[in-house]
C-alpha cells in the first residue's frame, strides 16, 4: 500500500511515544560527555592503556576509570591483558567502537564549521592522503540532503510523515 505524505502540525502524543523509544537518548547516556568523548577520540587514534589517556587527556585517574569501565561495559572498547608487559591492560575498540567514527568526526568538523576552532592536522585517505569528505545526510543515491527535504517513514506500516515546514 502507498501512503501519502502527511503535512502539518507535529502530532506532540506521537512525537512522544517515538521520543520514548529512539535510541538517541541510550546513545547519549553510554558516550554523550566530554571525557567519553576524549578517550574515544584518544581510542580512535591509537591511544591503549590507561596511563597514555590519563597523560594525554589530563583527565584524573578516578574519572578516566570510571569512564573507561562504563564503555568496556557497554560495549565501546574492551579490554585485555598486555601480551608485552602483565601489568599493563590494553584498551581497544570493538567494532560497535570503531563505529562511532563518523559521529566523532562530524562532531568534529560541526566545531570546526561554527567557529570552535579549525586545526592544522586533518584526517585523510591513507591511500591518497587527500582530507576526507564533510560528512552530510546523503539520500540512497549519495546526493547531500538538507533538513527540509527529509520526511520520516514508519518501517511497520510504510506511512509517511513530513517536517512542518518553519
Amino acid at each position: 500500500m502507498n501512503y501519502p505524505v502527511v503535512a502539518g502540525e507535529p502530532d506532540i502524543e506521537a512525537f512522544r511515544e517515538a521520543a520514548l523509544r529512539c535510541p538517541l537518548p541510550a546513545a547519549v547516556e553510554l558516550i554523550g560527555e566530554k571525557w567519553a568523548f576524549l578517550i574515544l577520540r584518544g581510542a580512535l587514534n591509537g591511544l591503549q592503556h590507561f596511563e597514555q589517556f590519563q597523560a594525554g587527556l589530563g583527565i584524573a585517574r578516578n574519572i578516566l576509570s570510571n569512564r573507561l569501565t562504563r564503555m568496556v561495559e557497554g560495549g565501546i572498547l574492551e579490554r585485555t591483558q598486555d601480551p608485552d608487559d602483565r601489568r599493563k591492560v590494553i584498551y581497544a575498540l570493538t567494532p560497535k567502537g570503531e563505529a562511532l567514527l563518523p559521529v566523532v568526526l562530524a562532531l568534529r568538523q560541526w566545531g570546526e564549521d561554527w567557529g570552535h576552532g579549525c586545526q592544522d592536522i586533518v584526517l585523510a585517505d591513507l591511500r591518497d592522503g587527500l582530507p576526507v569528505r564533510k560528512i552530510c545526510v546523503q539520500a540512497a543515491d549519495g546526493r547531500p540532503l538538507k533538513l527540509d527535504e527529509l520526511m520520516w517513514v514508519d518501517r511497520t506500516t510504510g506511512a509517511k510523515l513530513k517536517r512542518p515546514s518553519a
